[in-house]
Order: C-alpha cells, then sequence, then structure tokens
C-alpha cells in the first residue's frame, strides 16, 4: 500500500496527526497496536482522574462531551478517543505493531508483526513519551519475596498484598497512588519533593497561555531546559499537607537495595511487602530506522521535524514545540505544526538518493 503519510499510534497525538493530515486531502493510515484507540488509557489505574479540565482535552473539530471545567475520568478520556475516530471516519488499522521501519528510495516503508508492508512519503511518529516503563538498574535486586511493580501494571488496591507498600517517585503518578492505597495498606513514598500547585491554575486560561503557551526557547537555552524536562512536574490533586492527612509516611530517595529490601538515601532500610516504582518511561521508538534516535534513546528532531531522516515528523514528545508539548492540550497544535511541515518537504528529499544527515 502506497499513501501520502502514515501515522504510527491512536492517542490523543495520533488522532490529532489524522484530523489535519484528513484536512489536508492526504491519502493515509493509522496504525494503532490495540484493539480500539485509548486502550492504553484503559490500562490505567481506576482512579485515575485528569487534573487538565475537558476544554483542554479536546481533538479539533469536535468538544469534549463534558462541562468545559470538569475533569476526564480514565474511562471516559478512553471513550473520547474511540468515539472521535469513529465520529470523522479516520482510517485506523488496529491490533497492528511496527515491527521495522526502513527508508527505500525516498519513502518510509514499515513492517508490521503480522507481515504487512506499508510505504508511505511520510512518517508520523505518535507513540509519545510513555511507551516503555522504566525502573532503576538496581530494581532487580530486590528479593523475590517483595512484590514489585511499575506505575503502569498498578490498578486498584485490591491488586497489592497485605503489608506495607513503597511507592518509589513522589511525582503525580506516585502521589496518586499512594493516595488510593492510603485507606487500605501503610503507605511510604520515597523521592524528591516536588511541590504542588493548586487546581485552579490548571484550570485557568490566563495560565495556559501565558506559561503553556510560551515556544521553548532555541539553541542553548532551550536544550538547558529540555535537560531540566526528566524533573517530576508538580503535584495538582494531592498536596504535602494531603499526603500527610492521609498518613502516607514521606521518605528521601531510594539509594539502592540491601539484603533484598530498599535502602533510603539517609541509610533506612525499609522491610515492606510491596514497591511500586513510579520512576517514569522513555519513548517506544525502537522500531525507527539507525539515525532517527539519539543516543539517550529520545527521537533526534527540531519541533517535531526529524534533523537526521527527512520525511519523518514526531507527536506527543515533552517540549518538541511549546510548553504545552507532552501534553494533552498542545497536541493538536503541535499536530498541525508537523503535517503542514512535512506537506512542504522539498521534492528532492522524495528523491532515490535520500540519505539521512547526521544526528544534531
Amino acid at each position: 500500500m502506497r499513501l501520502d503519510a502514515v501515522v504510527v499510534g491512536a492517542g490523543m497525538a495520533g488522532l490529532a496527526a489524522a484530523w489535519n493530515l484528513r484536512a489536508a486531502g492526504a491519502r493515509f493510515a493509522v496504525l494503532e497496536r490495540d484493539e480500539r484507540p485509548g486502550d492504553t488509557w484503559r490500562r490505567r489505574h481506576d482512579s485515575l482522574r485528569l487534573f487538565t479540565p475537558a476544554r483542554y482535552c479536546e481533538l479539533p473539530g469536535w468538544s469534549f462531551p463534558l462541562a468545559p471545567s470538569a475533569h476526564p475520568d480514565r474511562d471516559e478520556m478512553a471513550g473520547y478517543l474511540s468515539a472521535y475516530a469513529g465520529r470523522f471516519s479516520l482510517p485506523v488499522r488496529t491490533g497492528v505493531s511496527v515491527r521495522t521501519h526502513t527508508v527505500v528510495d525516498g519513502r518510509h516503508r514499515l513492517t508490521g508483526d503480522d507481515g504487512s508492508v506499508i510505504e508511505a512519503d511520510s512518517l508520523i511518529a505518535a507513540t509519545g513519551a510513555f511507551g516503555v516503563p522504566v525502573t532503576p538498574a538496581f530494581a532487580g535486586d530486590l528479593d523475590a519475596s517483595v512484590r514489585r511493580m511499575h506505575s503502569a501494571e498498578y490498578r486498584r488496591p485490591a491488586d497489592v498484598v497485605p503489608g506495607p507498600v513503597l511507592i518509589v517517585g513522589a511525582g503525580t503518578s506516585g502521589a496518586d497512588i499512594a493516595m488510593d492505597l492510603a485507606g487500605t495498606h501503610e503507605v511510604w513514598l520515597a523521592g524528591r519533593g516536588t511541590g504542588s500547585v493548586p487546581v485552579a491554575l490548571a484550570r485557568s486560561r490566563v495560565v495556559r497561555r501565558l506559561v503553556f503557551g510560551r515556544h521553548v526557547p532555541r539553541g542553548s537555552l532551550g536544550r538547558l531546559v529540555r535537560a531540566r524536562a526528566g524533573r517530576a512536574a508538580p503535584l495538582v490533586w494531592q498536596s504535602p499537607a494531603t499526603l500527610r492527612a492521609a498518613g502516607i509516611r514521606r521518605v528521601p530517595r531510594v539509594a539502592g537495595i540491601q539484603d533484598g529490601r530498599p535502602r533510603l538515601a539517609d541509610g533506612r532500610v525499609l522491610d515492606v511487602a510491596t514497591v511500586i516504582w513510579c520512576t517514569g518511561y522513555r519513548p517506544n521508538v525502537d522500531w525507527l530506522a539507525p539515525g532517527a534516535v539519539g543516543p539517550d534513546g529520545w527521537p533526534v528532531h527540531r519541533r517535531g521535524i526529524s534533523t537526521s531522516i527527512p520525511g519523518l515528523g514526531f507527536v506527543g514528545l515533552p517540549l518538541q514545540n511549546t510548553f504545552a508539548s507532552g501534553f494533552l492540550s498542545g497536541m493538536p497544535e503541535d499536530a498541525a505544526l508537523v503535517v503542514d511541515r512535512l506537506s512542504r518537504r522539498p521534492a528532492r528529499d522524495r528523491g532515490p538518493n535520500l540519505t539521512p544527515g547526521l544526528i544534531d
């Protein structure tokens, strides 16, 4: 199958890209590994409620079916994405995982795990930044008697064995899961404090415009900003006070494993029944052609356009264009920008002598 463009991923980023491709009159397809758009959200923990109001969770052309100031839960977000793909009859092919990506005669060739092959002038990788759970190198040293899981695997308190729980990582996911477990378990929350902001700021149009709407600086300042982006964002639903009130014990970061148990930075060793790693993710971009990804495992790009492989774009990466990039509210604008730039790709880049450039 030969197309103008192919999008990998039918989440918020991928569907935003699909809408813009449809508006541009492109021939395209969207490949999604799950059975339905939104299934990634359906795998999140049961109690999840977004701190982003519905008005900032909208895709182009269709308002979120909640009051603008309401906060969608996990299933409402998943349902919206599934319904959106159907409402606009977007060409989403579900149950297809991309196995390999090569560039042949200036075109992007994708091979699915089902053996299917699809070719397109342009490729938009919209799998985001949360594809592969990350845990510390010493995580495997925990004693076998200690139940361990990543936040990506956590669903509900009933799934956690009786006994004390250590949550590693005090960002949004760690704090939310800690609060979810506080009524049924003794909970320890390890990690550096991130601070907190009132939920009113998350709802504020002024804050969204003045903070999230700002473009990430170019050059060395932009690189510095991105280097600091790995730090957890301030809490919104929770605060140090609400965590204390729930009986959650705050402790320093986990520095390693001693005698099969987690050892804190202050030297204490905690005897816990379960450890939940809320230690982040990295992008699932291992399938991309050599040169598309840098030594750090992150795509090499400038404002969402690959600097090493012509015709390759990204949507859904943190800080790829504005401070909203990577958040739901920033993905539609980023998608529009990437689709526009790829559509203006010079014809010479599509010829048979395509040679990827050096990593920027």
